[in-house]
């Protein structure tokens, strides 16, 4: 199994992450990694735009996937614990949240 990236400097770590979440997120940033590369080869051939236009919504919407996952995630562990701890925890994780909703609504 592969070693864990060292922890962010932020020093927020997550809470309770599912292993098979972490390897399928993992798994999609690979590929739109590739897809990301593909894009830029196609700009660097002169593609025709609409071609370069469709492979870049594709890749859009599979990072949306990846949000909406850690999302998830976030919600079901980071959200849950924050709000059993108390109601200064709560009450961070709740602006936390507003503004994450917020963020992604756009």
């Amino acid at each position: 199994m592969p070693r864990r990236p060292a922890r962010p400097k932020t020093g927020r770590q997550a809470t309770g992450v599912d292993p098979e979440a972490r390897r399928r997120n993992i798994v999609r940033l690979r590929r739109i990694e590739g897809q990301v590369r593909g894009l830029q080869k196609m700009v660097e051939e002169d593609r025709y735009c609409a071609d370069v236009l469709v492979q870049l919504s594709s890749v859009q919407e599979a990072l949306r996937a990846v949000a909406r996952e850690l999302l998830r995630s976030h919600l079901r562990h980071c959200a849950t614990a924050a709000i059993r701890e108390g109601a200064g925890a709560a009450a961070a994780m709740y602006d936390e949240l507003t503004d994450l909703f917020h963020r992604h609504a756009r």
